[in-house]
């Protein structure tokens, strides 16, 4: 089966960025031929080692394709972008010829017999209209929603085409119920599979202990991420013995706020910048405890990589959390409450500081635990960790393809 692989934005630095990329060599594996059309900058380039670049087209922002940046399902990207919401009628007239010359560009050359796109948004929509006869599948990664909010304007445009997709993969029942919420989308089009990880790259060491608690952080360095509450929670308790590794980037002046307080940690804060997935692994690795204080994910994938590189976890209670772990785990699994937010990844200014204590207190008892017990509880990771290896979700997926062929 011949496979048309659709994303907007670029395949790498963020989840859905990785999400297909990890979808392709598992098609790849199981004998799938791939041809990858992607949104990207004007100099990058995809590994060979995930798909061949004579498998590959691109609509090139920056100068080339485009006179812009990459607009983002994400208003704060890990690289320079628009906003969907910024953008005025030329630019996104501009934008939707560039991507409807694309894909009849690779469906006229690679001919497939399925095509599968990233995110229920403008490039999904448009190929739907494109492609009517051909079957379709759409992954959801939660930002595209995200959208529907922001733009509504166009989001009245495009809903009838996403509703025309013939099979949506929703990465959890929340998520599920909030597609069928914001499009009006049949619920019997919609699966539920969520992400994985790639246990190749991500597996644990034993931990080493010197007297000092590796905390990792890693994601947009960014508000709605909980950076900042992350930060001055840490402040509230630097007197303990911890070092926190911040791993990410963002293109805003909020990122430069969130180092202006990582700055007041002194050395007890580390500022790594980007790193490839095999530094970040590397850092897991060393982690005592990973910590995702964020407003608004889908499912993040983040938290399967560092648990299963045996990292104790420390979130909020997002919907998409809850898929992976259902609750607390004493030793392993902290699971810290959402306040009532303002926007939907904005928390009221009045809370912020009981959120900061909360946040503070967990930290600190899973520092101590750290310090009485350095190893983690091996059984847990396993048991929590082999259902979400990208070969098993994979399963899944092959399956809806399929149904649709």
């Amino acid at each position: 089966m011949k496979i048309l692989h659709i994303i907007s934005q670029s395949p790498d630095f963020t989840g859905s960025g990785k999400y297909i990329q990890e979808i392709i060599l598992q098609s790849a594996k199981n004998g799938y031929d791939n041809f990858l059309l992607a949104g990207a900058q004007a100099d990058f380039k995809i590994s060979p080692s995930v798909i061949a670049r004579d498998h590959t087209l691109f609509v090139r922002f920056d100068g080339m394709d485009l006179g812009f940046p990459i607009p983002g399902m994400s208003d704060i990207m890990p690289y320079q972008s628009s906003v969907f919401s910024l953008l005025d009628k030329d630019i996104l007239s501009a934008y939707r010829m560039a991507f409807e010359k694309k894909i009849k560009a690779a469906i006229n050359r690679f001919k497939p017999d399925l095509i599968h796109t990233h995110h229920l948004w403008i490039v999904s929509a448009l190929t739907r209209q494109i492609a009517k006869d051909i079957p379709m599948v759409t992954t959801c990664h939660g930002t595209g929603l995200r959208q529907h909010y922001n733009c509504p304007e166009i989001s009245k445009e495009i809903i009838p085409d996403l509703q025309q997709i013939d099979r949506i993969i929703a990465l959890s029942c929340d998520q599920k119920q909030l597609i069928v919420k914001a499009l009006s989308i049949d619920p019997q089009q919609i699966s539920i599979i969520s992400g994985g990880y790639n246990k190749e790259r991500f597996y644990d060491e034993p931990k080493s202990f010197e007297g000092t608690v590796e905390l990792l952080y890693a994601g947009k360095i960014s508000a709605p991420k909980g950076v900042p509450w992350l930060l001055k929670s840490l402040y509230l308790i630097r007197e303990l013995p911890f070092r926190l590794h911040l791993a990410g980037n963002a293109n805003d002046e909020k990122k430069l706020l969130c180092l202006s307080l990582a700055d007041r940690l002194g050395p007890k804060a580390i500022y790594h910048g980007s790193l490839s997935h095999e530094d970040l692994s590397a850092l897991m690795r060393k982690a005592h405890i990973f910590i995702l204080p964020s407003f608004f994910e889908g499912l993040p994938l983040v938290l399967l990589e560092a648990l299963a590189c045996g990292c104790r976890i420390i979130t909020t209670a997002l919907p998409g959390v809850h898929e992976i772990f259902k609750t607390d785990h004493p030793g392993m699994v902290r699971l810290v409450q959402l306040p009532i937010l303002e926007t939907i990844d904005k928390p009221f200014k009045k809370n912020e500081k009981a959120m900061e204590k909360d946040l503070s207190i967990t930290m600190a008892e899973f520092i101590s635990l750290v310090e009485k017990h350095p190893q983690p509880d091996m059984a847990y990771v396993q048991s929590i960790s082999s259902v979400f290896t990208w070969e098993k979700i994979f399963t899944k997926i092959a399956l809806i393809y399929g149904d649709l062929s």
